[in-house]
Parts: C-alpha cells; structure tokens; sequence
C-alpha cells in the first residue's frame, strides 16, 4: 500500500518535498505550502517503523512508489530537507532516469570527515544545562514519540539563529523509525556504497545551508562535488539548518528555491 502523500496546488511542474528526521513527518509542509503558487507539490509522509526495520533502500522503494502514482511519466524535481535530502540523492541514484532537479536543504552528511565535525560542533554547543534539559525531557514523556518531539525543541535552539515556532505538528514522530533508519543509513555510509554512488546523478543540483548549521555546509559540499560535479551551493551566513524556519532569511531562501526550481522546469521521463 501506498504511503500518505499530502498535495498543494494543482498546476505547474511536480515537485516532491522530502521530510527529515528521519521521522520527523509533517516538518516540511511550510516548503511544500510555500511552492504551491507555481508548482503541483507532493509531501510524501515517510513509512514509520513497523514489523520489519525501515531501511534505506525501502524508502527508496516508497518514494519511487509515489512518484510514480503521482506524477506518472515525469521527471519531478526532489526538495530534500536534512534526512530528505540523503534520500533525495539516494534515490537519484538509484533512479537517475526519473528524478529531476535536486534541492538539499541542511543536508546530512555522507562521509567520516564532515560527520566527526558535525560531533565537534554539536558538542561544543551542548553545555551542561543543555544536556540537563535533554534527560529532563527523557524523563518528562514515557512515549518515545513525544519525546523525540520534546528534545527536537531543545536541539533547534543549537541548530538554528532565530527559528520562528513550526506550524505544522498535526503528524506524530517516529523515533523507532528514526533509530532504525539512521542506523541503516550510518552502515551505508561506512560501508562506502554513499556517496560513492551519486556519480549515476544526472540531475542538476543545489545545495542551501546556513554557515551555523552544525553540519558543516562546506565539507559536505567537499565531500559530494567528486561524486557530483553538478553541484551548486549557496550560503546564508546568519542561518541554520531549518532555513524555512530561520526569521530573518526565510523569504530570500524562498526566493532562491523558488527560482532555481523555474529555472530548471522538469522534463518528461525518457522511458515515458
């Protein structure tokens, strides 16, 4: 069966907005609302943890799922945030004849150097009192859900300038699925199937990160441009990893999104 897949807007070129988290369902929807004036947008609300582990490999499969139910014969493009935008790559890779134009929005990170880095910044931010409020909040909720909800809080006042409050919490979080999908895409990664396999991406694309984004925005463009010489990156130097959310560049972040994706119109499918 079909994952859920939320629409907005019925007109202009497809585009798939990819949450992150991974499990964070719902966290992308200002993005998918925001695009919605120009293009048909799809908000793809990933699998959650169930009988068998979630993996890599079959969030893949979902995606390609929904693609191809949604927007049959085309080349949308992939809006990836964080989590998303690995899948977005992992999928481009494994489906290089269907996906279109690439946004990585706060990208993870795809090798040892960039993540041993992000550990680096992460815990040079996480005082004693930060930590304090972490097991606070462990404490607080007997849910794994809700308090994957509670400490998310908590990390986006270190992985953010100035957030403004999300305005969509209406979908559950998924820590099982969160845990069991890290867990897969960390194996990948050490194993060095990614990035390695991104040299199949013949799509364009476009990196957007804030230079105070613990993942570290230029490492990680290192990182892919061997792989992915396509590879466009702009900076916001007072901004985060939630760049949707970042008060004081949210509207110029739309308007590069929004312009790169005009500019690089999706084709129909080759095999279509």
């Amino acid at each position: 069966m079909p994952i859920t897949v939320r629409t907005y807007g019925d007109s202009g070129p497809p585009v798939f907005v990819i949450h992150g988290g991974p499990g964070a369902q719902g966290s992308v929807a200002p993005v998918a609302r925001a695009l919605a004036d120009a293009f048909t947008v799809f908000e793809p609300l990933q699998r959650r943890a169930g009988d068998e582990p979630l993996t890599v490999a079959g969030h893949i499969a979902d995606l390609h799922e929904v693609i191809h139910l949604h927007a049959p014969g085309s080349r949308p493009a992939l809006v990836g945030a964080s989590w998303g935008a690995m899948l977005a790559m992992a999928y481009a890779a494994q489906h290089p004849d269907t996906a279109g134009p690439i946004v990585l929005i706060g990208t993870g990170t795809y090798e040892a150097k960039a993540r041993s880095r992000l550990l680096e910044n992460l815990a040079e931010r996480m005082t004693p009192a930060f930590r304090q409020q972490l097991e606070q909040a462990a404490r607080d909720h007997s849910d794994p859900d809700d308090a994957l909800r509670a400490q998310g809080r908590l990390f986006s006042t270190i992985y953010n300038v100035d957030p403004l409050e999300p305005d969509d919490q209406s979908v559950p979080l998924d820590a099982r699925g969160h845990e069991q999908t890290d867990a897969d895409w960390s194996r990948l990664r050490d194993e060095g199937v990614y990035p390695a396999a991104f040299t199949a991406i013949t799509s364009p694309v476009l990196m957007l990160h804030g230079a105070y984004d613990p993942h570290p925005g230029g490492l990680i463009r290192d990182s892919l441009l061997p792989f992915v010489p396509q590879l466009e990156y702009h900076e916001w130097p007072n901004a985060g990893h939630d760049l949707w959310l970042e008060r004081h560049i949210r509207d110029d972040f739309f308007m590069v999104l929004r312009a790169w994706l005009l500019g690089h119109r999706t084709t129909r499918s080759p095999s279509s």
